[in-house]
């Protein structure tokens, strides 16, 4: 059966990392579960994928990770707390990220990288396309990016990767794509041609850069069993992307969702605190009162 002709029904989050650059925090907690304003990042991600319609979630985890299944299963005695202090508020809050999802679980037993944790999927995901949610890259509700890669993908099949324009000196922190038009579509889907790993610096295809978004054939796992270790020893997502660009014949075409709207990287130190007060700033019952905090702190700062 062609690839377009079948639905995406499930997505897929990694979540198998040590978070080793947020350490000592991330000692004993996983660095999925650290709170971006009052929810943990992980529950942002299954956010998007159940407003794009994917409610069928598997979470890629390692050891130490247990902390994710408590917070997306019932807490009973909790709950029951709740109801006898009759603090309805906080028992819907509770009850939110238990009832969001159909979540699952698989271990990534050896750390071998992003295209092993993918492969990981394959007995849940089994032979239709499926979403690949990265947890360090936040989309902001207000932009439909998962939404518009699927669509792309039903209507010309294959597999769709979720682009950013970088600057040069920064290529060479990502994926980077070489990429033509796509024919009969709107100014922000590609083609990709081909796909390189964090390149040397000078050597980028072009500075269209790849985010945490992927929608993918079900012929990626056959490609990925046969990957071996590319850039840092580990089986890289982007080698077996690049032979679907390179040769369609296997899987399908690769097409590209350029992305020029709000995203939030929380695998930054930097970066996550800036997405802390973004969306603090952005909060109804938050934002008024922060904002004007934070605008008297500027002041003082700039001050001194």
């Amino acid at each position: 059966m062609p690839t377009h002709s079948r639905r995406t029904r499930k997505a897929v989050i990694p979540a198998a990392g040590l978070g080793t650059r947020f350490l000592p925090a991330t000692k004993a907690t996983p660095k999925e579960m650290l709170p971006v304003v009052d929810r943990p990042a992980i529950e942002y991600v299954v956010a998007e994928a159940v407003r794009s319609g994917l409610d069928d979630v598997l979470m890629v985890t390692g050891r130490n990770k247990r902390a994710l299944e408590d917070h997306f299963d019932r807490a009973y005695e909790l709950e029951h707390l709740l109801e006898l202090k009759g603090d309805t508020g906080k028992l819907r809050q509770v009850r939110e990220s238990s009832e969001l999802a159909d979540v699952h679980y698989v271990r990534q037993g050896n750390p071998l990288g992003l295209g092993h944790a993918v492969l990981c999927a394959e007995p849940h995901v089994g032979d239709a396309p499926f979403a690949v949610l990265l947890g360090d890259d936040l989309i902001d509700e207000r932009d439909a990016l998962l939404a518009r890669m699927l669509e792309v993908q039903e209507r010309h099949g294959g597999s769709v990767v979720a682009l950013m324009e970088v600057e040069d000196d920064r290529t060479h922190l990502y994926g980077c794509a070489a990429v033509a038009p796509a024919d009969d579509e709107a100014g922000d889907v590609l083609a990709v041609t081909d796909l390189v790993e964090k390149p040397e610096p000078g050597t980028a295809p072009s500075n269209f850069a790849v985010i945490g978004r992927y929608v993918l054939a079900p012929e990626i796992f056959g490609i990925l069993r046969k990957t071996g270790p590319g850039r840092g020893g580990e089986i890289q997502l982007t080698d077996a992307l690049r032979q679907l660009a390179l040769d369609p014949t296997l899987g399908g075409p690769v097409h590209a969702v350029v992305f020029g709207g709000r995203r939030y990287d929380t695998g930054d130190r930097g970066d996550y605190l800036r997405a802390v007060v973004r969306l603090a700033c952005e909060r109804e019952d938050l934002g008024p009162e922060f904002r004007s905090w934070l605008g008297e702190f500027v002041r003082e700062e700039g001050i001194r």
